[in-house]
Order: C-alpha cells, then structure tokens, then sequence
C-alpha cells in the first residue's frame, strides 16, 4: 500500500474523529483547541463518538454544535475506543480521517500539519508528538515517568526529535480509503487497537510516519490506580496482538515480564545458593534510581521519591498484564528470528 505523494495545494475536507466518555472536565478545553485551528473552518468537520456518558460530556458538546454546526455528536453504545472509531469513519464525509482524543489540546497548526504531511511525504498514517501534562503533584510526576525512553520504552511519540519511520503512532492521520482497504479498526481489541491497526497498514506495504511537527498535549491519568491499571490493560491486549500477528513482536516487550518472573524466583534462587541472584533485579532498581534522579534534576527534585515508584508500577503492571494475557487468549507464539531482527533493527512487522 504505497501512498502517492500529492500536491499540497490541494485542501481535501478532513473528519476529526473523537471517542469519548465522561470527559466533562477537558471536552471544552479540547474543542476550544480544534476550533482554534488555523484549517479553513468550511473544510473540516468533528464527529464525537461518545460511549454514553453519565457526566455533563454530551450537553458540552451539544453547546458547541449549536455555535459551531461541523462538531456532530455521535452515540458509541458499546463504550469502547475502538468502536467509536468505527463510528466516526462510518459517518465521516471527509476524504482524511484525523484520529482524536477528548483528552487533549491540539495546536493551532494540528490539522494542517497532518494533512501536508500526508500530502507529501507518501505516509500511509502520519502521527507527531504527545506531551505528557499533568495539574497537580501526582501527575506531573505520572507525566515525567512516561516521557522518558526508560519509563515507557520506544513509545517515540513522547520524545522523538526528528522524523522518522515508525511501528506505530498516538492517534494518527489517514486517508479513508486506507481505513477502508485494510478493514478499519478490529472491534475484537479493548486496547492496543491502533498498534494492531498499523500492523495491518504495515503489512499491506503502507508506511507510519511519526513527525516532530504535530504536536498535542495529553493530560495523564489522574491517579497512580488509574496508571497501574491503564498499563496492566496495555500488557493484558498486546498478548493478544502478538498472538493474533506473530511479527508483532519486540525484544522490549520481553523484558517487564522477564523482571517479574525473577523477582518470583529471587526466593527459590537465594535459597539454592546462588550468589548472584540479586544481580538482574539490582541492576534495575538501581537504573530505576538513577533514571528517576536525572529527572528529578530537571523536573524538580520534589517529584524523586515519587518517580521511583511510578516507574516501578509502569513496569510491573505492564508486566502481570502479560501474564493476565497468557491466561486470557492464551501463549502467543515467540519468534526469535524476529526478535533479533528487531535488536539489529531491521524491519519486521
């Protein structure tokens, strides 16, 4: 699926695509920012799926639609992301579907940017940067654990600097007629729906681009429950990714997991004798540390003795959401070939 470069004189209408549940404290901030983009306001349109909130989410939206009649509220009965997607490209006039979350502000140049980039660059989903944000103590200190390659591995979208081919993207950009090729989002994922989507893109010869030059500000999870258990659900729904696109895999994903078991084993291997049992689990508590001091250095050195913490819980949680994943769909099949593969970067699906 290789996309034709086209001439970014050309302003194709563009669908907004947004799930949304319950998002009363951020929906009109979130508009406010699309509203104040610098598209031509006749060329897009902004169609919120909502899974039926129970908060005042719906009677925001319907405010704005009375003033700005392109923003359109759509129901999401099942109450998951990636249904409300679906709904959203099902409805949507636009020949570029722009993915949206209502947890977020975009900047002004935000469409634009996803739209020339698609136009020029032969992409077959365009993506840019997320920045974390919090609002008080504990998210901010959420928001620089999950900045940091350490914190949350090659999730490039929150650090990278300059453009580059990618697995996968937060939110994205396309054509509809690429959705539309490969199936549009599979309803069977709870999460991890955009990876498996991408793997798809990937598969059928199109190309993910991630760009510096779209760039959005994400408000993390409000709780460090919230987090642990965002991450467990992560770990839980790549098994069954990995399980379903076997090529999917990477060397990282390994690695959480790998901490845990030892960690359970620590017990029996110090009982055996073995001297240096400590080693693995020490060298990562003592990276933790080191990691969370330089951004503490940074940041502000108030936020070190939680950083600690919060990275261990990133990690653990992703990790027993593996093995939550195992026992709900079941081994996924691990091909070194294509592990190695990734260590020596070269491309794999």
């Amino acid at each position: 699926m290789v996309k034709k470069k086209r001439s970014r004189n050309h302003t194709p209408f563009v669908s907004i695509v947004m799930p949304m549940r319950n998002e009363e404290h951020f929906i009109a901030r979130c508009l406010d920012s699309i509203t104040a983009n610098d598209y031509p306001y006749k060329k897009y349109e902004v169609l919120i799926a909502d899974g039926m909130s129970t908060d005042r989410s719906r009677e925001i939206v319907n405010k704005y639609s009375q003033k700005h009649p392109h923003i359109r509220l759509l129901d999401n009965p099942q109450k998951i992301r990636v249904t409300a997607n679906n709904v959203g490209i099902r409805a949507a006039k636009g020949e570029i579907i722009i993915s949206m979350d209502a947890h977020v502000l975009y900047e002004k140049d935000y469409i634009r940017k996803c739209v020339e980039l698609l136009q020029t660059t032969g992409a077959a989903n365009v993506g840019g940067l997320q920045k974390a944000e919090g609002y008080n103590y504990v998210t901010w200190t959420i928001a620089h654990a999950t900045s940091t390659p350490f914190g949350i591995g090659d999730a490039e979208f929150r650090y990278l600097k300059k453009e580059k081919w990618v697995d996968t993207v937060y939110l994205g950009a396309w054509y509809k007629k690429t959705l539309e090729k490969v199936g549009l989002f599979s309803e069977d994922w709870l999460r991890n729906g955009d990876y498996e989507l991408n793997y798809r893109i990937r598969k059928a010869g199109g190309k993910i681009l991630l760009s510096p030059k779209i760039k959005c500000k994400y408000f993390v999870r409000g709780t460090l429950r919230k987090l642990t258990r965002q991450y467990f659900l992560y770990g839980t729904w790549r098994v069954k990714t990995i399980k379903t696109h076997p090529d999917s895999i990477r060397w990282r994903h390994l690695l959480p997991p790998l901490l845990i078991l030892w960690l359970l084993l620590s017990p029996l291997l110090l009982a055996t004798g073995w001297s240096f049992w400590w080693l693995p689990a020490g060298i990562y508590f003592f990276y933790t540390f080191v990691t969370s001091t330089g951004i503490a250095i940074r940041k502000g050195i108030r936020y070190l003795p939680l950083l600690i913490p919060t990275l261990w819980l990133i990690h653990i949680s992703w990790g027993a959401g593996i093995y939550r994943g195992i026992m709900k769909f079941g081994f996924p099949s691990i091909r070194v070939k294509t592990i190695f593969k990734d260590l020596l970067g070269k491309p794999t699906f």
